[in-house]
């Protein structure tokens, strides 16, 4: 197979509530992967406050010294005037990117004339919308997790038709991000109320696993947020990704195992998956049932059951 040169890795923010040790020692660790985007930055939940946004930019810098580019990440979900209090702050930073992940992140960074990254929770689908958004000073946007393959080729060969060239980036690895709410499903499991919730997601560095009867983990909850109980796996679609045009894979900051992670796509993408492939590249069930315009759980490459 013939390498990949066209199309580059980023690392998305982390997703679980972990600890300011873990966060030091993970991006101490990712500065020397082969990766070329490093987002940062809480998008879930504003209550989780002990990496404050000095943190973070002092976090950027030093990977800014490893040679990464360096995105901040907004929440994908605004509750109250102290976090839009907070959001101003983040757009305001004057040092790195943003990633808006609402309409509040894209109304403050257009009209502050800044450029941006479109989080998948835009939900952007159609190229009269990007071409709004390119206008106001999109510069990357995310395709939402749940588009098929199908879709993305057809979406980006109207951009092109249309002379847009934005570029798209993919969520290829990690547990998919699929609903925010007002209520927080971890302080409910443990018979808490959400503003008292004495960071009890913090016990769960990746989520808790909801089972089906089956004992399936059908959905991982994450505080407020819904996520696919097994993980995305595209490593076998990089090569298809870069023909199509994708420019970017987003990889989901997992605990354990990440530098693997990071390691597999990076061989993927310079045509050297190892034969036989491993299913799992850590101790999780793997789909990738979007991309091929099947059930989310799915995986293509799954043993069918006798």
């Amino acid at each position: 197979m013939s390498a990949i040169p066209t199309l580059r890795l980023s690392l998305g923010p982390v997703l679980f509530y972990w600890t300011r040790e873990r966060y030091a020692d993970f991006y101490r660790e990712a500065a020397d992967w082969p990766v070329e985007i490093i987002h940062l930055g809480e998008s879930v939940c504003s209550r989780r406050r002990d990496m404050k946004l000095d943190d973070w930019l002092g976090i950027g810098r030093e990977l800014i010294q490893s040679g990464k580019q360096v995105v901040l990440s907004s929440l994908n979900l605004i509750e109250s005037e102290a976090d839009l209090r907070d959001l101003r702050k983040l757009c305001d930073n004057g040092e790195f990117l943003v990633e808006a992940n609402d309409q509040s992140a894209l109304q403050r960074l257009s009209a502050a004339g800044l450029t941006f990254v479109a989080g998948a929770a835009l939900n952007l689908y159609n190229p009269a919308t990007l071409a709004v958004l390119s206008r106001l000073g999109m510069q990357r946007w995310q395709a939402p997790v749940e588009m098929s393959r199908v879709d993305l080729v057809r979406l980006l060969d109207d951009c092109r038709q249309q002379g847009l060239d934005a570029p798209c980036e993919v969520f290829a690895y990690g547990h998919l991000p699929l609903a925010w709410s007002s209520r927080c499903f971890t302080a409910r499991r443990y018979q808490k109320p959400k503003d008292r919730c004495q960071f009890v997601c913090q016990k769960h560095p990746e989520g808790l696993a909801l089972r089906s009867q089956e004992s399936q983990q059908v959905f991982t909850l994450n505080g407020i947020q819904t996520l696919s109980g097994a993980c995305q796996d595209l490593r076998h679609e990089v090569s298809d990704m870069a023909e199509m045009g994708v420019n970017v894979a987003r990889l989901s900051p997992r605990p354990t195992g990440m530098a693997e992670v990071v390691e597999a796509f990076d061989a993927a993408r310079r045509g050297e998956l190892p034969s036989p492939d491993p299913l799992s590249l850590v101790d999780a069930e793997v789909c990738d049932g979007y991309w091929h315009a099947r059930p989310g759980m799915d995986h293509s490459r799954a043993t069918p059951p006798e």
